[in-house]
């Protein structure tokens, strides 16, 4: 069936499902409850228009689903802190909603999106340039093709490595079960089954829309960007890495959505490199999670009429 335009996120212990400007979020609780709860998700930049154009809305996207994610995340966390009301009380929180009083948490959110873009260019993006340009010193690499390439290369591997280095962490491998389970929901739907614990548990747990995907198709793509630029000053180059990440974004999230939308060969061996690296950051759930998926997906996504409209548009043809 064609793609059902439902996306989501694994949080702790728990998913978020998003469908249009629709969003659940489905806990399980310490006690084994499952508690769901309906949030906002109309994005900072959902009612402009020019935003929503092909090529300039992936970086807006991007941005909305990080704040999105965050909160939600944070959202998840409340149900395992300890003393979570001493928690609260802390001198940062009281300082915080005393100065932006109703408007304390969207701050928060924002500078937390803030700083955590600031820390991902910075690692992905200037550090493997920089390493590059280390080894340019002792190698004399003269071709910006193969500079791009070695540059690539090397972000490519921490971010690999970055993955592999949080995986040892047991919240985080909890985590990459619930992403698992979101993905088999999804596919379930999107393959015509029912969606029971059984049909979802034997479905894929790797899915074309993937963010991990969107990420990776970045750094594939800038390799590509970053093969034109042709300036010797080592600061210009910089200035103008910078300056192409909201481009770079928005062609790989233009990819995303047409990899969602086509089911082709050429599409699907472009695919491939994503799907790969959704093998470290997805695991198999066990049924209690994908009981977890499924209480998300049917807050937001009627997966029945959905399949019964696609099953009657397919007799027609």
């Amino acid at each position: 069936m064609k793609s059902s335009g439902i996306g989501g996120q694994a949080v702790l212990e728990g998913i978020m499902m998003r469908n249009a400007d629709k969003c659940a979020v489905a806990i399980r609780k310490p006690n084994q409850e499952i508690e769901l709860k309906e949030m906002d998700c109309h994005g900072i930049f959902s009612n402009h228009k020019v935003l929503r154009t092909p090529f300039i809305r992936g970086a807006f996207n991007f941005i909305d689903s990080m704040v999105l994610g965050i909160k939600t995340l944070t959202y998840s966390a409340t149900f395992f802190e300890e003393e979570a009301e001493e928690i609260k009380e802390k001198l940062g929180d009281k300082v915080t909603n005393k100065i932006f009083k109703e408007k304390a948490e969207s701050v928060l959110i924002g500078f937390t999106v803030f700083v955590s873009i600031v820390i991902a260019v910075a690692v992905f993006m200037l550090l493997p340039f920089l390493l590059v340009d280390i080894i340019n010193n002792f190698f004399n690499v003269t071709s910006p093709t193969l500079f791009a390439i070695i540059e690539g290369i090397i972000r490519v591997g921490i971010f690999i490595a970055y993955i592999l280095l949080i995986s040892k962490m047991k919240d985080i491998q909890r985590t990459f079960m619930y992403h698992g389970a979101e993905h088999k929901c999804i596919n379930c739907i999107e393959n015509g089954l029912p969606l029971t614990v059984e049909n979802v548990m034997k479905s894929s747990k790797v899915h074309k829309r993937c963010g991990t995907s969107f990420l990776f198709i970045v750094m594939i793509i800038s390799i590509i960007f970053f093969v034109f630029i042709r300036v010797d000053n080592t600061i210009l180059k910089l200035v103008i890495r910078l300056l192409l990440i909201p481009v770079i974004a928005g062609v790989s999230y233009e990819f995303l959505k047409l990899a969602g939308r086509k089911d082709n060969r050429l599409v699907n061996v472009l695919s491939k490199p994503g799907l790969w690296m959704q093998k470290l950051t997805t695991s198999e759930p066990d049924e209690s999670m994908a009981e977890v998926a499924i209480e998300a997906v049917e807050a937001v996504f009627d997966w029945e009429k959905f399949q019964k409209e696609e099953t009657e548009a397919e007799c027609r043809l």
